[in-house]
């Protein structure tokens, strides 16, 4: 398929069409190394507030698609607002990231509600219908939630941690409970997506950032099956709802992630073979990715190469162009240019 006259080419894509060139968004493309996203995380003051105040996170959502013109928006907002949401304390502490107060037993877990309060972000929504008033129509505006397992380690450590051992522990000594805070998770991130795609989201990412520090049996128990279950929640809800899947770390697993969970897209993190991508993965749905972030701090010949040989690789099927997965706060602004400039031109290369 041709990008001439183009209408909401990433959509395009996630129903399986091949486009040369393909869409482009990045993960984290609203962040630290745009100077207008800093104006405006100052102004807000407290990152929370930036999250829970609809004007702000619209405007901070549309920043980079004003900068470099994405084929996609992505809502700025954070994972942790499920938890939140469910009643669980969350402050932003500076210079070190979220906090949480844990939930290390079942015990904790009746703290917790039962069902998630839309009310508590009913900001998010708003941010969202702000975002589609602005919105390029030939752009797609993306939601998305954090998958169960990797909200759930931030629930029980109370923050992020290298090896995410207080879950991985959690789960093994106490399978009931760790089960039991995971059905939670599943049933509010599905109500989150539902209530996001009612708003005016065209599509929406469940982001399973710590998935690939699983054994394999739990990576099927604890990041297939709930990535499933959500899948099978939205979907009962909105029949044709766009889903793409990011299970950081899955590697060769992704086949039965994607053949198991049912979703529209995978994205691919930069430590995927290209090669294994191309022949398993593709031909099962579309995949998104997988430039290595640092790559595009190198910028030069580096990062030329890389996009040439992702491209070489994935653009000959249905592909969406991402990173393999968030922007570094360090990335030059000439770097992101110059990647999709590369991307751009790939109809004389390929």
């Amino acid at each position: 398929m041709d990008r001439n006259g183009r209408k909401a080419l990433l959509l395009d894509v996630l129903h399986g069409s091949n486009c040369l060139p393909p869409p482009v968004w990045l993960m984290r493309q609203a962040g630290r190394y745009l100077p207008e996203y800093r104006a405006v995380r100052e102004k807000a003051g407290d990152f929370l507030k930036l999250c829970l105040t609809p004007e702000l996170a619209a405007e901070v959502t549309l920043q980079p698609l004003r900068r470099f013109g994405f084929d996609a928006a992505i809502l700025f907002s954070d994972i942790l607002l499920v938890p939140y949401a469910l009643g669980q304390r969350l402050w932003f502490q500076e210079g070190e990231g979220p906090r949480l107060e844990p939930v290390e037993n079942q015990k904790d877990l009746l703290r917790l509600d039962s069902v998630l309060d839309i009310e508590r972000l009913a900001a998010v929504y708003d941010a969202i219908e702000r975002v589609k008033t602005e919105l390029d129509p030939d752009a797609a505006l993306l939601g998305f939630c954090g998958a169960p397992w990797t909200v759930a380690s931030y629930m029980i450590a109370g923050c992020g941690t290298t090896d995410h051992a207080p879950a991985r522990l959690f789960a093994y000594r106490d399978a009931d409970g760790f089960g039991k805070m995971i059905e939670l998770l599943v049933d509010a991130s599905a109500r989150h997506l539902i209530a996001q795609l009612h708003a005016g989201a065209d599509a929406v990412q469940i982001f399973d950032t710590w998935a690939g520090i699983l054994p394999t049996l739990e990576f099927r128990r604890w990041s297939i099956e709930p990535t499933r279950s959500i899948v099978s929640q939205v979907r009962a809800a909105i029949p044709n709802a766009k889903i793409i899947g990011f299970p950081r770390g899955a590697g060769t697993r992704l086949v039965a992630y994607v053949r198991e969970t049912g979703v529209d897209a995978v994205g691919l993190d930069w430590s995927v073979d290209l090669e294994f991508a191309r022949a398993h993965v593709q031909p099962l749905v579309t995949v998104q990715g997988n430039l290595d972030p640092l790559v595009l701090v190198a910028g030069g010949d580096a990062l030329g190469q890389a996009v040439d040989e992702i491209m070489a690789a994935l653009a000959g099927g249905s592909f969406i162009f991402n990173l393999g997965h968030g922007i570094l706060p360090q990335t030059p602004i000439s770097h992101v240019e110059q990647m999709v400039e590369r991307v751009r031109g790939a109809r004389q290369k390929i």
